[in-house]
Order: structure tokens, then sequence, then C-alpha cells
């Protein structure tokens, strides 16, 4: 596990990603929203006082136990399933920050129960999630999240809890001098690709590897988003496209955990921007259902790309934070089923309202499920004027 001084350096990432992760800056007296599973209670502490110590008000809320999560959805009926507690409105209002510490005790606990249930609770919160995009569009709010190493995510990456830890360890710079000295570094050196990507104006990305043929299409007033603190670690550049451009078969060779249930070998293929045909080496009925929770959940929400140089994780882990910042060999590119992020419109997305996201392509769901592929692949944008540029090749960034 980890030391007390790497708990210590996990937190101070941890605030910045925080403060880096909001567009407008923090005051005195901002309400700052602390979950954590129960493992990750020690670290809770620390940031509890260093928030404390900053001025902030904290409000702490140890998230659902495994257990309780799985009599929720074994035992509620309908009015229980969309339930909304009085004043989760009025605190999502309030909110301008949110940390949470994810530490499942169990990643497995889910995986007998209906995944229509868990979809049917998905819907019924959408709107509390609404209310904080808006916020946060608005630069009144800003979130970041991190994983904290537990024998269950451990058993199912087939780790030992030091190798586990010693993952964290290593992608979050934790045994260096200062670690945000090292995310800054790397911050920098993504804006600089960001901003060459944002310049390029492709018309479409076509992806190809081994077992995927896709083309998308980034869409009007796009840019490119990424390594911007909301995750922590997070090594990814994104778009979210113009969904209805999506054509051609999209593979996930890494294995997913969702919902308690296991997913592996994941083709989908798109016509006219949606899933037309859906197979799964492992799961397949559960995916199905996933991408049947609402109109949106069968089209994409996200576009993304890790280059191998900035990131160090070189192992699975069953937990989609780090394993959608996988590097690898060949580094990875992920895409999103479901919702897109409003904040990589390029122009002001506190007028961005939901009649223009419509007409800009922008999908919208529930479901935000990303899918990895760690693939050799090559990346060719194609301008307007006909011409193509290969921007990622053999794990990274041709810049």
């Amino acid at each position: 596990m980890f030391t007390e001084k790497q708990l210590q350096k996990y937190a101070d990432v941890l605030l910045w990603g925080l403060n880096t992760a909001r567009t407008g800056r923090y005051k005195k007296q901002d309400v700052i929203l602390l979950r954590y599973d129960l493992p990750a209670v020690r670290l809770a502490e620390i940031l509890f006082e260093k928030l404390i110590r900053a001025g902030r008000n904290p409000v702490h809320r140890m998230v659902i136990t495994s257990d309780m999560e799985r009599n929720f959805y074994t035992l509620a009926n309908n009015k229980q399933l969309i339930f909304e507690p009085k004043g989760d409105r009025e605190l999502v209002k309030s909110l301008n920050g949110n940390i949470y510490l994810h530490a499942p005790e169990s990643i497995t606990h889910l995986s007998g129960v209906d995944p229509r249930k868990i979809g049917k609770t998905a819907v019924a919160r959408k709107p509390i999630r609404d209310i904080l995009e808006k916020r946060e569009e608005k630069g009144m709010f800003g979130w970041t999240l991190c994983v904290f190493p537990t024998k269950d995510l451990a058993k199912h990456a087939k780790l030992s809890m030091k190798e586990y830890t010693n993952q964290i360890v290593k992608a979050c710079f934790l045994n260096s001098a200062s670690p945000v000295d090292q995310w800054q570094k790397i911050y920098k050196r993504a804006q600089s690709i960001k901003k060459w990507l944002n310049s390029i104006r492709a018309e479409t990305f076509h992806i190809e590897s081994r077992n995927m043929d896709l083309e998308i299409t980034p869409g009007e007033k796009r840019r490119w988003l990424g390594i911007s603190g909301h995750n922590i670690p997070s090594f990814e550049l994104f778009l979210s496209p113009d969904w209805r451009g999506t054509r051609g078969v999209y593979y996930a060779n890494q294995p997913s955990y969702r919902s308690g249930n296991y997913v592996k070998g994941v083709r989908i293929e798109f016509k006219k921007g949606s899933a037309v045909k859906i197979e799964a080496k492992t799961g397949e009925n559960f995916v199905k259902k996933q991408l049947a929770m609402d109109k949106g959940a069968d089209k994409l929400g996200e576009f993304s790309l890790t280059d191998k140089r900035f990131s160090k994780i070189d192992k699975f882990m069953a937990n989609t934070l780090f394993d959608e910042n996988y590097g690898g060999k060949y580094g990875n590119c992920h895409v999103a089923l479901g919702a897109s992020y409003s904040d990589t419109f390029n122009g002001k997305t506190s007028l961005l309202t939901k009649k223009r996201k419509e007409q800009l392509g922008f999908n919208d769901s529930a479901l935000h499920w990303d899918i990895v592929n760690t693939e050799k692949k090559r990346v060719t944008a194609r301008l307007k004027s006909g011409k193509k540029i290969v921007i990622y090749e053999n794990g990274k960034f041709t810049y």
C-alpha cells in the first residue's frame, strides 16, 4: 500500500487536478464535495485537512457500499429505482468542486443484476449530472477523481496488491520529488500538441488497426481537450465528434468491467452514426442492453488517443480510469458510447443550448462507456482540400 508520504503527494496532485480542471478560479468558502469509498478513508482525511486549510468548505460523503448497492438494484421497485433524495438538487446547485476517491471493495457485485434496472436509475439521475455540467460550462464548478488500490481491483487485474499499487505510483509520479511539477510538464507538452491538432481542421479521421477500420467526423466548432486535471491520471487527448458521421468498425481488444459485468472483444459496426451490429466475445448480451439504454446510447460521444510517451501504465488494471490511459507498446485509442463532452465545443459553452448541441451533433445519453483498443494503429486526418495527414502512429502523435 501507499506510504504516508505518497498519500500526501497523491492529495497534492488531486488538488492540482481540481484547480486545473476548473475554468474559473476557486475562492474562499467554495463548497467542495469529497466522495470516497471506505478503503480510501485515509486519503480522504488528508484531503479534508488540506481543503480546510485552503479556506474551502468540504462536504464529505462516503459512497454506498457494494452490499448496499447490490441490495438496492436487487430489491428496489420501479419507484425506488428512480427515487431522488430530498436535498440532492439543492446540494449540487451549490457545489464548486467535486473530488471522488474510487476504491471499490468489489467490482463484480452487480453481475447478477438486470442491466435495465441499472440503466433506469442512470437515466433518472441524469438531471443531476446536467446541473453540474451546466455549472462547469459557466466556470462555476470543477472536478477530479482517482483510483485507490483494493484487493478486488488487484485480483481482477491479475496483479498483486504491491504490483497494482506500484502502477498507480508510477502513473501519478508519486515517487518523484514533486509530482505536481511532473504533471505541469506533461500539461504544457499536451498544450502544444492540442494546439497543433486544432490547427489541422480535419473533415474526418480514419482509424486503422488489425481489427478496426473506423471513420469519424469531428464536426463543426470542435476542439481537442485532455490532460486537464479532470482525471488523475489522465494522458488522453480527445474530442466529442459529430456522431452522425461515424461509420465503419470499432474493436475493443482490451477487456472492460462495467456494473459488475466482464466484457471482452467488443466489435461494433456503425452506419450513419448508429451501431447496427454489436458483438462481443464475452458479455455480448450485456453490451447490447447497455447500448439500448436510451436513444443516444448506441452512438459515439468521444474519440480519444493516448501517447505512450506520456503514460507509464503498462498493465491491465480492471478500471476504466487507468485502462483508457494505457500506454504500453502502442498507446491506445478509445471511444465512449453515449454522452458527449460539451466542453469540446470551440466557443462559449455557457451559450451552448440543447438545441444547438443537437444541431452540431453532440450526442446526449445517460450512458458514457469507454471501450479501449491497444493495437498498433494509424490515424489519418483528411482535410477539406483532400490532403491527408497521419496524426498518430505506433502509439505516438506525429507532432
